[in-house]
């Protein structure tokens, strides 16, 4: 989810990057980074089906941890 800079920015790195495998979301109001307790980027938070945190981490995304986190939930 973007938050800084601008939406032309955001939607040029999806492009640049190719980045398809999930969905981009664009919050220019930082409510997403106030409700979930964001304070720096990279960060990213995991939520399950339902919305609820299920893992939170500030850097890059820990594949594995990820990997690991979703597959304990089926």
């Amino acid at each position: 989810m973007g938050t800084q800079d601008d939406l032309g920015l955001a939607v040029d790195f999806i492009e640049t990057t190719g980045t398809v495998s999930f969905p981009m979301l664009w919050d220019p109001s930082f409510e997403s980074w106030i409700h979930f307790g964001i304070q720096s980027q990279p960060s990213g938070v995991l939520l399950d089906r339902d919305g609820f945190v299920i893992d939170a981490w500030l850097g890059p995304i820990p594949e594995e941890r990820v990997l690991e986190t979703v597959s304990s939930l089926s």
